[in-house]
């Protein structure tokens, strides 16, 4: 059976491919300590459960308007207006079945063949998938290490060509947890507005920002800037509900009711009862999230500092969500491997540690490390990590 050309250039996801693989050694009876995992630890909030057995008590089980219910979408207007003093509308707004399915129903309504969107590296894997499966083309600009990861506006700007629909902004980043500031966004919005590109803002990790960080919103730096951006966000990170799979998007009206047009024919709505659970993830307490990303900040501050520790390893400390992306290529080297994806296999294979290989976000130099998980875990994975090197430069 020949299948369709659109799934024959798919890359398959780096993060799921590593995590099988320590699911298989975990299962054979090995001690595997994944730090592949791009979800919190942490159970989604009692309140949150509680408002959905309630809403299933209550009947809420069929099916909502396309772009979701009117009353989760309130409740996101509030979110935007408390935390961004952004105002949207309700046709504003779609709720989707998570905020990767909001980016494909975007990048679909959006490209035609051919059609560029600027891709900053490192990049979340399912960018660039994500636009070539809508016939777009991915066209990468390099943030630089030596820049924290972030492009400039004139490398931006040299990167635009005739063809250019989108670029996509993830602040905080993953894989990097590299913000940008409200000069540095500026100065990008400044550009976009001129060559009239459409910013694609991913907020997803907005809630987790740490020391005297703070987290802006490019949409919410100027009217101009607001029209010409499209907000990704959702509850999956900020409320520990990735498996309730939703997430929304913020924009103009056009392309909001173009998605909810292409909603309504893939998948008609998203899971009412995730969706009342999201109305009191945004209405009840938000000591929860607080908490979270109390516990996330104490697990970075510790373990940063072991990790740099481990000889051929740098690493610039993240600012935002839960991830830290060392550059490896020395210890690689210092180990014997020709490639940093061959020194994440043998860690594996050696010490069962799971890591996830820069390669798949476009910077083949690094790696990934979640510390979503607990402090005596992401001790152990670094200290085997340390002994894994140690042990290679002495042979």
């Amino acid at each position: 059976m020949k299948l369709a050309k659109r799934v024959s250039t798919l890359t398959p996801s780096t993060t799921l491919a590593i995590t099988a693989k320590a699911k298989q050694l975990k299962a054979e009876g090995h001690d595997v300590i994944g730090l592949g995992a791009g979800e919190p630890d942490f159970n989604t909030p009692k309140h949150i459960i509680e408002e959905a057995y309630k809403a299933m008590e209550e009947g809420h089980t069929k099916y909502t308007p396309s772009g979701g219910l009117v009353s989760l979408k309130e409740a996101i207007i509030e979110k935007f207006q408390v935390d961004q003093q952004i105002t949207y509308r309700p046709s504003e707004i779609i709720v989707c079945s998570g905020a990767k399915h909001a980016l494909y129903t975007l990048f679909q309504v959006l490209l035609d063949e051919g059609d560029e969107v600027i891709i900053p590296t490192p990049y979340w894997v399912s960018y660039p998938e994500q636009v070539k499966l809508a016939g777009g083309t991915p066209k990468f600009i390099e943030g630089q290490e030596s820049n924290s990861f972030k492009i400039t506006p004139d490398q931006l700007k040299e990167a635009i060509t005739d063809r250019t629909k989108a670029v996509i902004i993830n602040s905080p980043s993953n894989p990097t947890g590299m913000l940008y500031s409200a000069d540095e966004l500026r100065a990008l919005g400044d550009i976009c507005l001129e060559y009239d590109i459409l910013i694609v803002s991913d907020e997803i990790y907005e809630k987790l920002i740490y020391g005297e960080n703070k987290h802006v919103s490019i949409a919410q730096l100027s009217p101009a800037l607001k029209e010409q951006t499209i907000i990704i966000n959702g509850v999956s990170k900020s409320h520990s509900m990735t498996g309730w799979r939703i997430g929304y998007a913020a924009g103009n009206e056009t392309i909001i009711k173009a998605m909810t047009n292409l909603a309504s024919h893939s998948t008609s709505n998203p899971t009412s009862i995730a969706q009342f659970a999201t109305i009191a993830a945004y209405k009840g307490s938000q000591q929860p999230v607080e908490e979270m990303r109390q516990a996330f900040e104490s697990r970075l501050n510790t373990i940063y500092e072991q990790l740099v520790q481990i000889p051929g390893f740098s690493c610039i400390k993240p600012q935002g969500a839960f991830y830290l992306f060392p550059n490896v290529k020395e210890a690689a080297t210092l180990t014997g491997f020709n490639h940093v994806d061959e020194f994440a296999k043998a860690l594996l294979e050696e010490e069962k540690v799971a890591i996830v290989p820069g390669s798949g976000f476009g910077a083949p130099d690094n790696v990934r490390l979640s510390y979503a998980t607990s402090l005596e875990l992401l001790e152990e994975a670094v200290s085997r990590m340390k002994r894994f090197v140690e042990k290679k430069i002495t042979h």
